[in-house]
């Protein structure tokens, strides 16, 4: 028994590893600095203790060398720790496997220090095209974002227009005098050609938001001069939509036009025989279009005298016609009828006078609609669509202010 033991001792002391027999069996790289690893001398640590407890122990060991074992070494160890410690061979092919690790972790940690890659023009043009892309999205959920703003706006004004209605106890549509309880009494049958005006001028007025923010985002992504074109041409031909609507509605209900009923309030306060003044826009693009050459500028200036004189023309017209519907309404044969034939003869002269206002309003329909058509013809593709903006702008700025108005706190 006591051979045994000094045999144990002998074999257990020459099993000690010393400084210089740890080093060539396991192959502890060094890093760039000249430090080393404190991982690698943990992992040379656990494998010789490990094949101390399987030599003690006296388990034998697999063929197989298990590199990457599947528990930690130091809680479960491996039967070829064992056989490593007892065999020397086996401890060498251990610090063999473990040495291209090593070296494979240098190399990987160094190649961490390089610096970026320039990127392939293919990843380049990649990265351009989802940048474009990300742009249109932004420019898209603006337009969308500015459309529901308008329409709540316009829901707002409609709302107020319905409690104000309701206040007074009767509903003033365009189909005449409506109560609470169906079409009041004395009224009858009453034209409903006005009230589809307004709701296909309803209806207008979202296209054309539509197509001002469509054509926003084209002058936005600069396209050339003849794509902008077609997008200038559209808004255009929708303007002339609205021209004839009006047209139909005038041999309707040409009162209705000249009321402004279907227009925003604050656009009422610079209506002018049932539309816009289209010297008062071309000033309006003048002092926001970008800078014009020298014959745009003339021919500009004499599209604006043009179109004031032919307003002066017409307005001077209209009061001619006022005039001369007062003098008919307030002649002699009226007042004291002498016979049912002279009062009916005079009835139908300021009839007549007053289908004249049918030809006013069409005329100043045609005025604005040259207008347009004349600036698309001296401006470029990309300043008129610049000019439609403008124009849009303008009056949707009037419909918000006529929002809030409508909205304002009223002292009782």
């Amino acid at each position: 028994m006591a051979q045994k033991q000094g045999e144990h001792q002998i074999s257990f002391g020459m099993a000690q590893p010393s400084s210089s027999s740890i080093h060539p069996n396991f192959m502890i790289s060094k890093e760039s600095n000249g430090a080393y690893d404190l991982g690698e001398l943990d992992q040379a640590l656990f494998l010789y203790l490990d094949a101390q407890e399987q030599r003690a122990s006296g388990e034998l060991m697999p063929e197989t060398l298990n590199i990457f074992p599947s528990q930690p070494m130091h809680e479960e160890p491996s039967m070829k720790s064992s056989k490593s410690a007892s065999d020397p061979q086996a401890s060498s092919e251990i610090a063999n496997d473990v040495k291209p690790l090593v070296k494979r972790k240098n190399i990987t940690s160094s190649s961490d220090h390089e610096g970026p890659k320039t990127p392939d023009p293919k990843t380049l043009r990649r990265l351009a095209q989802n940048r474009e892309a990300a742009r249109k999205s932004r420019l898209r959920k603006k337009a969308y974002v500015q459309q529901l703003e308008c329409s709540r706006i316009k829901l707002a004004q409609i709302e107020q227009e319905l409690q104000r209605s309701r206040a007074q106890g009767l509903f003033f549509g365009a189909e005449g005098l409506i109560g609470e309880h169906g079409l009041h009494p004395g009224f009858g049958n009453l034209s409903s050609d006005p009230a589809m005006f307004d709701m296909e001028y309803a209806r207008w007025l979202e296209e054309h938001h539509r197509r001002m923010c469509e054509l926003r985002a084209a002058v936005d992504e600069h396209m050339q001069e003849n794509e902008l074109q077609i997008y200038v041409g559209h808004c255009l031909a929708h303007y002339d939509e609205v021209m004839n609507l009006k047209n139909i509605a005038i041999k309707t209900d040409v009162f209705h036009l000249l009321s402004g009923v279907w227009m925003a309030p604050a656009e009422r306060c610079f209506m002018w025989l049932g539309g816009f003044r289209p010297s008062k826009i071309i000033k309006i693009i003048m002092s926001n279009l970008e800078p014009l050459t020298e014959q745009q500028l003339i021919q500009i200036y004499n599209l604006q005298q043009m179109a004031q004189e032919n307003e002066e023309a017409l307005s001077q017209g209209l009061e001619s016609l006022q005039q001369s519907l007062s003098n008919t309404i307030l002649s002699e044969a009226l007042s004291f009828p002498s016979n049912m034939a002279d009062y009916m003869d005079q009835m139908a002269m300021a009839m007549n006078k007053l289908s004249s206002l049918e030809t006013f309003v069409k005329q100043a329909d045609s005025l604005r609609q040259q207008t347009l058509h004349r600036l698309n013809q001296i401006l470029t593709s990309r300043q008129m669509a610049r000019c439609l903006l403008i124009i849009a702008e303008y009056f949707h700025r009037l419909r918000a202010l006529s929002s809030l108005w409508l909205s304002r706190p009223r002292q009782e």
